[in-house]
């Protein structure tokens, strides 16, 4: 079931059964200079924090994929191999050099095994965070360093939109989300959000 929050700016986000975001009105991060803060605040809290972020907001992976990856998904691979849990299909992403570098970084400071979850929770042994976990640990970095709306699906979204911004090729990031069509990849990634209030940001009658 569905409920309906106001917040303080008056915006109305839609909070859903599980954990995710709770939010699913998120927001991607459209300030470069932000993303870079973002990393610099997850790593002091805890590294696999940024490692989390890195691969959402570089490889485009949806959370409840990312925290199934394991040592071994990604050691020395050029490519991560998945079946989606959301919609059960095979897909592959690319890890591109400087992704590798920080994956490589991260597993040998920790000594990681390949049976090692790579988002490991320091509850249990050897389990995932749970998608709640991350969630809060996202937004409460977004809120110290002043970013609303955020939640984890914001690192897809971030993903995206910068995905655009540099390709401007709405049919490629369509087939790369999985998309029924381009308009709701451009609803997803925020685009739409940005013309609309562009639109009205001098309109005044």
């Amino acid at each position: 079931m569905l409920k309906i929050h106001i917040n303080r700016s008056k915006q109305y986000v839609l909070y859903g059964k599980s954990g995710d975001d709770k939010l699913n009105y998120v927001q991607p991060i459209r300030d470069k200079k932000k993303i870079q803060t973002m990393k610099t605040v997850l790593k002091a809290n805890d590294e696999k924090y940024y490692i989390m972020f890195l691969i959402g907001i570089n490889v485009g992976l949806r959370i409840s994929d990312i925290l199934t990856l394991k040592v071994s998904d990604v050691r020395d691979r050029t490519h991560v191999n998945i079946v989606e849990k959301k919609t059960g299909k095979t897909k592959r992403f690319l890890l591109n050099p400087q992704m590798q570098a920080e994956l490589t970084e991260y597993i040998d400071k920790f000594n990681l095994a390949d049976d090692h979850y790579l988002i490991r929770s320091r509850k249990g042994d050897n389990q995932p965070i749970k998608r709640d976990r991350a969630y809060k640990i996202l937004n409460e970095a977004a809120h110290e360093i002043g970013l609303g709306e955020i939640g984890t699906h914001s690192m897809r979204k971030t993903f995206g939109y910068w995905h655009y911004q540099k390709y401007k090729d709405i049919a490629l990031l369509q087939h790369l989300f999985n998309h029924a069509n381009s308009a709701v990849t451009l609803r997803y990634i925020g685009v739409d959000q940005d013309i609309m209030d562009q639109s009205v940001s001098d309109f005044f009658l």
